[in-house]
């Protein structure tokens, strides 16, 4: 994607080093300090073995260079690409020992962000032709959520707040605390910064009602079929942003997309979206 703006280092490096400390231990890379000559070198082609949507280039061109600076690396796709089995992403050449160091790391990061992407890329292509548009949602893996929103913008999705400090989402649990929808969101929009945007989570039509009636700038419709869904539309007329979520799938995604919500967030696109299966070979 022409627009998908990369990650900066200062995020991805702190990330891919703790990965390279956790695998390299008290001793480092025993097995090829044993098996490969000091002075051997290599030529090795990171390729896809099946289709999908890159993501993580950078995760993985970090754990390289963090290894071994002399390392070269020709790029030759970019995140966002759509990727066939056997195409070749990236070539690294130079010391051995170094490429077999940072193998595991830089696949771990590759593959785990570009099922993600390409998880996303699935439902984005499902509900193509409509005006919703699919996010993500807090559910990541812990000190990996910038990479893992990073990877469903790659995807073409686009992000849910990266944190509880970014947007003020009011949920069933906040609601039940605070005794109903129009104190919680009457508190929320009292205490919000002009620049804060308030959503709250609603299960009925009453309290969707309610919810518009107090100002909401968003709406969480939280596990209602589509004919509920289209009622809901309906009633907003366009006043606050309509977000569907709960339980949905590749296989009923395109329903709820045709109900004229305006976004279905997809919690599974990042905590469970497989792997890609990609893989070094060495070329000499």
């Amino acid at each position: 994607m022409a627009d998908l703006a990369p990650l900066p280092a200062l995020v991805i490096d702190p990330i891919v080093r703790n990965a390279l400390a956790e695998d390299l231990g008290r001793a480092g890379d025993i097995t090829s300090e044993a098996t490969v000559p000091t002075n051997a070198t290599a030529r090795a082609e990171i390729n896809a073995r099946q289709a999908g949507v890159l993501a993580g280039l950078d995760c993985a061109r970090a754990a390289f260079r963090l290894v071994d600076t002399s390392l070269k690396i020709a790029v030759l796709k970019a995140d966002g690409d759509t990727l066939q089995p056997g195409d070749t992403i990236c070539v690294v050449e130079g010391p051995a020992r170094s490429i077999l160091t940072a193998e595991r790391v830089a696949l771990n990061f590759l593959g785990h962000l570009t099922g993600i992407a390409s998880a996303t890329a699935s439902f984005v292509q499902a509900v193509g032709g409509t005006k919703a548009r699919i996010t993500c949602t807090r559910k990541t893996t812990p000190n990996l959520r910038a990479l893992e929103k990073y990877a469903v913008r790659a995807g073409g999705g686009v992000n849910h707040r990266f944190g509880l400090d970014d947007g003020i989402l009011i949920k069933d649990n906040h609601i039940a605390v605070a005794s109903g929808v129009t104190p919680a969101l009457t508190a929320a929009l009292a205490k919000a910064g002009h620049m804060v945007r308030v959503e709250i989570e609603v299960d009925t039509l009453d309290q969707l009602r309610e919810a518009l009636d107090g100002g909401a700038h968003a709406i969480l419709l939280d596990n209602m079929d589509p004919a509920t869904l289209r009622q809901a539309v309906a009633i907003n007329a366009g006043r606050a942003a309509l977000e569907a979520s709960g339980g949905i799938t590749l296989g009923t995604v395109r329903g709820v997309a045709e109900t004229g919500v305006d976004y279905i967030s997809v919690g599974w696109i990042t905590h469970s979206a497989p792997c890609l299966d990609l893989g070094l070979d060495i070329s000499f």
